[in-house]
Order: C-alpha cells, then sequence, then structure tokens
C-alpha cells in the first residue's frame, strides 16, 4: 500500500464535496509527473490525505482511498472543457485520472502546524516550490498525519 496527498480547490471539489459523492473522478490533472504517479504508482487501496489548496487556509481537510486504477481523463478530448487538450487522441490519451472516495472529513491540519512537525520536514508539500496537485506520501509521513489529525488544534 502506498499513501498520496491529493490537492483540491474547495471551489472545485471540497472535502464535504467528495463525501457527498460515492467516487470522485480525479480529472483534469495538467502535471506529467503527478499524471505519472496516477497511471504508474496508484493502486486501489492506497491512502489519500485530501488537501484543500489555494484558499484561505490550505491544509489536510480530510482522508480518501483510491478506488480505481488510472484511466483516460476523459475532459482532454472534450473541446468546451478548459482541461482539453488537442494533442490527445482515443488512441493515443495523454492525460489519465482515477477514482477516490472520500473516507471522512477532518479537522484542518494548516500548513504552519505541518511545518512545526519536525517529522514532516521532508514532506513534498511542504516544500519551498513544491506545486504538484499530487505527491507521495511515507508511511512514516502518513502515520504522523494521522497522529496530529486525531490531537486537538
Amino acid at each position: 500500500m502506498q499513501y498520496w496527498l491529493m490537492k483540491s480547490e474547495p471551489g472545485e471539489v471540497s472535502i464535504d464535496d467528495a463525501l457527498a459523492a460515492k467516487t470522485n473522478p480525479w480529472f483534469g490533472v495538467r502535471n506529467y509527473q503527478a499524471r505519472n504517479f496516477m497511471r504508474d504508482n496508484m493502486r486501489v487501496g492506497d491512502g489519500v490525505v485530501f488537501y484543500h489548496s489555494s484558499c484561505a487556509e490550505p491544509g489536510v481537510a480530510g482522508i480518501a482511498e483510491v478506488v480505481s486504477t488510472a484511466y483516460p481523463d476523459d475532459t482532454q478530448f472534450d473541446a468546451a472543457s478548459k482541461y482539453f487538450d488537442p494533442k490527445a487522441t482515443a488512441e493515443n490519451p495523454r492525460w489519465m485520472m482515477v477514482d477516490i472516495k472520500a473516507i471522512r472529513k477532518t479537522r484542518l491540519l494548516g500548513l504552519p502546524e505541518m511545518r512545526a512537525c519536525e517529522a514532516l520536514s521532508d514532506m513534498v508539500v511542504l516544500k519551498k516550490g513544491s506545486r504538484l496537485s499530487i505527491n507521495p506520501v511515507t508511511a512514516a509521513e502518513w502515520k504522523v498525519v494521522m497522529r496530529l489529525l486525531d490531537k486537538k488544534a
């Protein structure tokens, strides 16, 4: 089992939106490294730290799990979509997605609290310049995040 941090803007898909749906297609990823994580590394059952980004208080907002293997992102073929890619074809899709299922909403574990935790100092999301929407999370980091989420802020 592997672990991932997946960022979503709450205005696009919040943890509440994710909980209301049975499954959530993680569409619109347009970064090759993030796409490769989904395509090559994500497996059904992997743990997901659901992270709210590009908002007043970014941070961990919930826990989810991967519930599908990677498959072509349909938005790449839709000319009306902001995620349209004219170079993508059904025979040679460029962009992939996976489905996730939200497990639970958590208290917000914000960046200041995460940065203050020495055990998370190497976490990719906390590195300067880290902008990927999907990041690997080590098993040790996962355990620390779970422990922090169980603490009262």
